[in-house]
């Protein structure tokens, strides 16, 4: 029995260990990104998140702003101008390169953002 499950773990194992960060999920906006290397974000080594530093080289958060605004009842939910954080809520606690995007203001309400529904 012990045989042969590591007859089917090992080449699972080489498979995981095999694909790098290439193989992950990418987003198509970070295109040009990817062919200057992962340190080119991954500014604190590859094993970290990138820094806020490294994402506010290419982003602007005062557009960012801009561009999440809502109107009417909704204003208050901008993601990139809230209530808790102002502009500097940090870049990493909603958004992901290589794992799914996750609002952070969803863990405590129920805002609609489409992006971040699926």
């Amino acid at each position: 029995m012990n045989k042969f499950l590591m007859t089917l773990a090992c080449p699972l194992l080489v498979m995981l260990l095999a694909h790098p960060a290439e193989a992950m999920q990418k987003r198509a906006y970070h295109e040009s990104l990817y062919e200057a290397g992962c340190e080119s974000c991954h500014d604190q080594g590859l094993k970290r998140y990138p820094s806020d530093a490294a994402c506010l080289q290419c982003h602007d958060p005062e557009g960012l702003a801009r561009q999440t605004a809502r109107e009417g009842e909704e204003a208050k939910q901008n993601p990139h101008d809230s209530l808790h954080y102002g502009k500097d809520a940090p870049c990493m606690d909603c958004h992901g390169e290589h794992t799914p995007k996750k609002a952070l203001c969803q863990e405590c309400h129920n805002f609609d953002y489409p992006k971040f529904n699926g």
